[in-house]
């Protein structure tokens, strides 16, 4: 037996401990004050080690992001409130969750948070989109422009905090972006 195996071993353990730290800091502190050098404390390692496996807090908050978007079962919605029932859990969602607006900001400036919010989208959304759709081709693309729309409006209210979408209330949100939710997920491409 050679020493790789070993070494991946303790290189597995390694990564294992620091993201259980992490997700317990990023919790408890939030995104914005969790620090590295916390993490590395409660993994009893030492932070350099933190960085040389996930490059940055962002990589590394990207890589403990473990999110349920808790979307709604939208084949128990009327199909004329399709568009506001997603518009509202979204706005839910992002307004009960910092760490969701913590990984939009990551997912900026970070590859690995981007890749992140990739999949959580493209698996958790699609999936619940899919009978909307006539093919995959289809439901990928509709589950695309969703998201398109709630993080777009995300970005702008949350992170980048554009006064007049901060301002709106949440009825206003859904009265002028759910029509738009609605024809994504039930309307046809005009030729």
């Amino acid at each position: 037996m050679t020493d790789t195996a070993p070494r991946a071993r303790r290189s597995d353990a390694t990564r294992a401990a620091i993201l259980r730290a992490a997700r317990e800091r990023f919790a408890a502190d939030g995104y914005e004050r969790a620090t590295i050098r916390a993490i590395a404390a409660e993994a009893r390692i030492d932070p350099s080690m933190v960085m040389r496996y996930y490059g940055s807090k962002e990589g590394l908050f990207a890589a403990a992001a473990e999110f349920d978007l808790r979307l709604p079962d939208l084949t128990a919605v009327p199909p004329d409130n399709l568009g506001e029932t997603l518009v509202r859990h979204f706005l839910r969602r992002w307004e009960g969750d910092e760490t969701l607006a913590a990984l939009l900001r990551a997912a900026s400036t970070n590859p690995g948070a981007a890749e992140r919010m990739r999949l959580l989208f493209a698996d958790q959304l699609a999936a619940a989109v899919a009978g909307f759709g006539t093919d995959p081709a289809s439901t990928a693309r509709r589950a695309g422009l969703v998201a398109s729309q709630t993080l777009g409006l995300a970005f702008t209210r949350y992170i980048v905090r554009l006064p007049p979408v901060v301002e709106m209330t949440p009825d206003e949100l859904v009265a002028w972006v759910a029509p738009t939710l609605q024809r994504y997920l039930t309307g046809r491409p005009e030729s």
